[in-house]
């Protein structure tokens, strides 16, 4: 599950996919509290349902932990681990379709970051 989703996305991995990009931008730092279920959905108009699966993925996978009656926090380390696995899928999922993407169009990859750094 990745920071970078697209649009045909389920809408879950959407929403991990911003708290992810916060996690790793340092919006939310070790030890910080993530929003609610409740304030997070408000604010993006999805189901608190929706979100707490969003949530619970990244409790599954040991970024947060939950104080019950208080919230969810970011753990140690999150913020590393996280970029870690963000890497890994970028390399290994997102790359690959990227690359056959910029072939397709007959661009030039040096080209493509000169463009970035203008």
């Amino acid at each position: 599950m990745t920071a970078l989703s697209n649009q045909d996305s389920p809408v879950y991995i959407r929403l991990r996919g911003t708290i992810a990009a916060g996690i790793l931008r340092g919006d939310y730092g070790a030890g910080d509290q993530l929003p609610s279920v409740r304030a997070f959905a408000a604010e993006h108009g999805a189901n608190p349902l929706t979100v707490a699966k969003a949530y619970q993925s990244f409790q599954d996978d040991g970024y947060v932990e939950v104080r019950r009656g208080v919230g969810m926090f970011v753990l140690p380390g999150a913020s590393e681990r996280l970029r870690a696995a963000e890497r890994e899928t970028f390399v290994t999922e997102h790359w690959p379709r990227i690359s056959d993407y910029i072939d397709l169009l007959g661009l030039d990859v040096a080209d493509l970051v000169e463009r970035e750094r203008a």
